[in-house]
């Protein structure tokens, strides 16, 4: 059994006080013909712009002694209850009546089959799959265009003339409600949610030559995933057209997992990946103590770099994020190798204590910049860091050596494995990108991880 149902708004979205259902039809079909049609104006409790009265011919005047939706809520529950709710683009309509019993406290639940989905099937390449345009094109009348019963008569004609095609159809007669009008996407959604694990690690999109085309990555690659499909922008929607497969590599450590997707996002530049593809940095902001024993920071050539505190793509990018420290720590331009001036600019609007005018001790000066090369350095140049493992019984191992990010691995927790040496030879040593160090020094700030020293 089938209800067939048009409604008209005052709005295009539903919101309480505005944007209300103000008519309803419900037609019930059988699968061979109409059966019984119920049909009632409803009083929004509030104003009906003149946009929407223009476009359904439903005025304030008409609705104000019609019932409101509380009052016809048994009534629609009793027609649908049991039947599966049909409409042309049934999202709107289906959404805007759940709101409704929503906002009275009801959960209102149906099977739904959306006429305009079946039309493109059963009736490939129109013009328009509007109602309006649709119907024309097949000679159904509409008897009242934008008032709900009108419109719901219509889709009726339309749903009797679907019917009789998907019986005719080679490849639809046989099918269910369920499976026809499941769509590619949708079963590219179950298809991919049974590979995934709900597990730390990467996740591999691939497209329909197994090229990649999204990385991404979680403590929950099955949540993660399930998310996309939950995305609405349109960037998202075209990915997952271009979706047929999904492969992962289990991390257990979600510093590992950090890692590993954005050297593979360097290394294989997915389309739909929009950050960390650069994989060659150009400058660095390095830090220095002066021969008067000032620290001093300056942006420089990547490659020169000899106490890097973060690198980046472009020498713009270093600007700002040098320009962001220098404010957050008050630091003196001259020092920061952006003026040659005695005194700095920012000494003149006073957010520059003095250094540069031998206003301000180099002890205090040093005690602000300090805190800023401790929190982008390591602090120890050689050490290891032992985390969650794939398995209870394992451990993962990120190393860091030489100041740098060096690579990961993992070890059984039960062999007592402790010597640093054997350690260090469990170690994937994969390939270096400055950006990593970042990713590190900030999971290794958020998290206590226990560290071994080499």
């Amino acid at each position: 059994m089938f209800a067939i149902i048009d409604i008209e708004t005052c709005g295009s979205k539903f919101h309480h006080p505005q944007g209300r259902i103000i008519d309803i039809a419900i037609i019930i079909h059988d699968g061979l013909q109409v059966v019984d049609t119920f049909s009632t104006l409803i009083n929004p409790s509030c104003y009906i712009s003149g946009f929407y009265s223009n476009l359904s011919g439903i005025t304030n005047d008409m609705v104000a002694n019609a019932p409101h939706f509380h009052e016809v809520a048994k009534k629609i529950v009793e027609m649908t209850e049991g039947k599966i709710f049909v409409a042309h683009n049934v999202g709107f309509d289906y959404s805007f009546i759940k709101e409704e019993f929503a906002f009275l406290g009801y959960n209102f639940r149906r099977e739904k089959l959306c006429t305009v989905r079946l039309s493109r099937k059963l009736l490939p390449k129109r013009i328009s799959y509007s109602l309006g345009h649709l119907c024309a094109s097949l000679n159904i009348p509409i008897n009242g265009r934008h008032r709900a019963l009108g419109d719901a008569e219509a889709t009726a004609k339309l749903f009797d003339l679907l019917l009789q095609l998907k019986s005719q159809n080679p490849q639809y007669r046989s099918m269910g409600v369920d499976e026809l009008m499941a769509r590619r996407v949708d079963k590219i959604k179950d298809y991919v949610l049974k590979k995934l694990p709900e597990s730390c690690g990467v996740y591999y999109f691939l497209d329909k030559e197994g090229k990649i085309i999204y990385i991404g990555k979680s403590t929950n690659i099955y949540n993660r995933a399930m998310s996309h499909f939950n995305n609405h922008e349109r960037k998202g929607k075209k990915m997952l057209n271009e979706l047929y497969n999904v492969e992962h590599v289990l991390t257990g450590s979600e510093l590992i997992a950090l890692l590993l997707e954005t050297e593979e996002i360097k290394k294989h530049k997915p389309h739909f990946n929009r950050a960390q593809k650069a994989d060659i940095f150009s400058h660095s902001i390095n830090w220095v103590k002066d021969k008067q024993g000032i620290i001093n920071l300056k942006i420089e050539p990547y490659d020169e770099s000899e106490n890097s505190l973060q690198a980046f793509t472009t020498h713009i990018a270093a600007r700002e994020r040098l320009e962001d420290w220098i404010d957050k720590y008050s630091l003196c331009l001259k020092y920061c190798g952006l003026t040659g001036d005695e005194a700095c600019f920012n000494y003149q609007i006073k957010k520059c204590h003095g250094i540069c005018n031998g206003l301000e001790a180099i002890e205090e000066y040093n005690n602000r910049a300090s805190k800023l090369v401790e929190e982008y350095s390591f602090g120890n140049e050689n050490f290891m860091v032992i985390d969650k493992g794939r398995r209870p019984e394992e451990q993962s191992i990120i190393l860091i050596e030489n100041g740098h990010y060096a690579g990961y691995g993992y070890f059984d927790s039960s062999t007592q494995v402790q010597n640093p040496e054997e350690l260090k030879e469990l170690i994937n040593h994969t390939t270096y990108y400055a950006d990593q160090d970042t990713l590190v020094r900030g999971y290794l700030k958020s998290k206590s991880l226990r560290k071994i020293l080499l």
